[in-house]
């Protein structure tokens, strides 16, 4: 897709976030990759209001190209794309299981197989940092190591996926696992598989939703 079809895009997802139910009013952003940089949501506009042109281009350097100012979290964005290659785009939610956890300080142990469709045997709770900040990314891509989401301690998601859709996938998935488990958590707490079936599990995921 080229640069306006793009925009519209991550416009389309963030809009989708509220229709999952992942995020209310301007909470939360989106990106995706795109030439020597990104386009991301703007900092403080309803999804609803926006218009493509909102759309910001944000170069790997920090500069920011448009008629609005990015997101307050572009720094994780930057850091996710330059320190991960398989990122193409990002999804950043203030889902409402999500951040119940996250409050908590937790992370998701292996209490459910689905957990390993994030990279690992967990999905880890970042160390809370004010947001848009670079102690922020440097706690969001800390726990991202071999993952493809985590959760921010006080504050949200973050997902990253080969596209937008994919992105927005994950974290529905992220979400619903979220829930799952805080239900769970309600009368006593999971029984976790091993380590040796989220292992299998891991590999089994590489081809998951490849036709």
């Amino acid at each position: 897709m080229n640069e306006l079809e793009l925009k519209a895009a991550v416009l389309t997802t963030a809009r989708a976030m509220g229709a999952e139910r992942l995020n209310r009013g301007a909470a939360g952003n989106v990106s995706v990759r795109f030439g020597d940089g990104f386009l991301i949501t703007p900092t403080g506009m309803a999804y609803d209001v926006c218009e493509t042109d909102d759309v910001v281009f944000v170069g790997l350097d920090g500069k920011p190209r448009g008629r609005r100012k990015p997101s307050s979290e572009w720094r994780f964005h930057r850091d996710i794309y330059a320190a991960r290659p398989d990122a193409s785009a990002i999804v950043h939610a203030h889902a409402p299981f999500a951040i119940s956890l996250a409050c908590m300080g937790r992370g998701i142990p292996s209490f459910h197989y689905m957990v390993a469709r994030f990279g690992g045997s967990d999905v880890r709770c970042a160390d809370y940092a004010t947001f848009g900040t670079q102690a922020l990314s440097d706690a969001v891509l800390a726990a991202l190591h071999e993952r493809c989401g985590c959760l921010m301690a006080h504050h949200g998601m973050v997902v990253f996926g080969r596209d937008l859709d994919g992105a927005l996938a994950l974290a529905v998935e992220l979400e619903a696992l979220c829930e799952q488990y805080w239900r769970v958590l309600q009368i006593g707490g999971p029984r976790l598989l091993p380590d040796d079936e989220m292992a299998r599990v891991q590999v089994a995921f590489r081809d998951y939703g490849r036709q």
